[in-house]
């Protein structure tokens, strides 16, 4: 079995390569609080690379940026390939088949609009600063 569900927010804002054949695809890595504090009393994180592919991929780039927590479920992928120095480097990833958008960092985009603080500041339960979609479109998880 090899499945794979984690939420954290999102370190950059991710950008959608377009690549052969009409295919779409986004690489992003999400930071995850531990729960526990180390010696200093901080809390932690671990990053995790994710990707994306095909429609969703373009959901994420739309309407996620740097800060927004997501909720990924996937599988892990493991590959490897040779650098220009000739080491072999390792990579683990998620390979992300959905998504979630749990709040998503208030863009220039919605704030312009109209739905970007006032939204956020009615809902009790999103964070300041933070929206969500206020249409559903195919392929793209709303919690």
């Amino acid at each position: 079995m090899n499945q794979v569900a984690l939420v954290g927010r999102i370190t950059k804002d991710p950008d959608l390569r377009r690549l052969g054949e009409g295919r779409m695809a986004t690489s992003f890595t999400i930071a995850i609080n531990r729960k526990f504090k180390n010696a200093n009393g901080q809390v932690e994180a671990d990053f995790v690379s994710c990707v994306v592919w095909g429609k969703l991929a373009a959901n994420v780039v739309k309407y996620c940026g740097k800060g927004s927590l997501i909720g990924v479920g996937g599988r892990l992928q493991s590959r490897s390939y040779d650098r220009d120095d000739g080491k072999r480097v390792y990579l683990t990833e998620v390979v992300a088949d959905e998504v979630r958008f749990i709040a998503l960092k208030n863009s220039e985009e919605h704030t312009q609009k109209g739905t970007g603080d006032q939204r956020a500041t009615t809902q009790n339960n999103i964070p300041q600063g933070f929206v969500l979609p206020t249409e559903e479109v195919e392929g793209l998880p709303i919690v």
